[in-house]
């Protein structure tokens, strides 16, 4: 049976006391039965708050693709790793759009970081023009075939899939339950044909986009979304624990 997740990403918002206080009140309900709960905050943060709760787990925004060097403001997954994160998300469509990461980049950064023990949330999904334009599939596989899918078998297993539409982060837009699952069953399938019926099964995806208490149920109900990536609704304490809440127990 594969995982259940919720993961929040605080981008570059928030800071330690914040996020202290934060995972505090969350630590005060505990999460359905089966499910993991995830939150991707800023470095400074990092090693404080993995100190703070047992049942949720600290991923990293980014990292740099080599273990160490001459690379002044940049972090390895070492320094993550000793500072408590478990996770680092990588191929965020921010990443792409503002920092020109591309999919051999990510490649480079996924295998290091899981050399290095840590798990990876995957970001993928397509702009407004590829929906409209119904090449949305054909973008995505685009995406996964230039390096997610070209990872070992062992090294898929440790790597979560975030389909995030770019037309729906932080612009109040979700994509509908059924272009959700669409999608992800689509990816499902992509991840089956390159590693097995059994890795694809296992395959925990989630949605990120714009999830929020009113749309979380609805999208957690579909049978091949796994969870969410959430944004700007993960900083807010009584919005993050309602989508938690919205997971059917495992």
């Amino acid at each position: 049976m594969r995982k259940k997740i919720i993961a929040g990403n605080w981008k570059m918002n928030s800071d330690i006391d914040f996020g202290v206080d934060f995972l505090q009140k969350i630590t005060q309900i505990q999460p359905p039965s089966g499910v993991e709960v995830i939150l991707g905050v800023p470095f400074i943060s990092i090693y404080e708050l993995s100190k703070v709760s047992d049942f949720v787990s600290i991923a990293a925004q980014n990292c740099h693709q080599k273990e160490s060097g001459a690379f002044t403001g940049e972090i390895s997954v070492n320094m993550l790793k000793s500072a408590g994160a478990s996770h680092v998300i990588l191929g965020h469509s921010e990443r792409r759009q503002y920092f020109n990461e591309f999919d051999e980049l990510i490649l480079e950064k996924m295998s290091i970081a899981l050399k290095a023990g840590l798990k990876v949330i995957y970001c993928c999904g397509e702009p407004l023009d590829q929906r409209e334009a119904e090449t949305h599939e054909a973008f995505v596989k685009s995406q996964l075939s230039d390096s997610i899918l070209k990872l070992s078998e062992d090294q898929m297993k440790q790597v979560v899939i975030a389909y995030e539409p770019i037309w729906a982060i932080g612009t109040g837009k979700t994509a509908s339950s059924s272009q959700a699952q669409d999608m992800h069953a689509f990816i499902r399938h992509l991840v089956k044909e390159e590693f097995g019926q059994s890795v694809g099964e296992e395959l925990t995806i989630l949605y990120g986009g714009s999830v929020k208490p009113a749309n979380s149920e609805e999208l957690f109900a579909q049978p091949d979304v796994d969870g969410g990536l959430v944004g700007g609704a993960s900083l807010k304490t009584e919005s993050f624990q309602q989508i938690i809440q919205s997971m059917k127990p495992v």
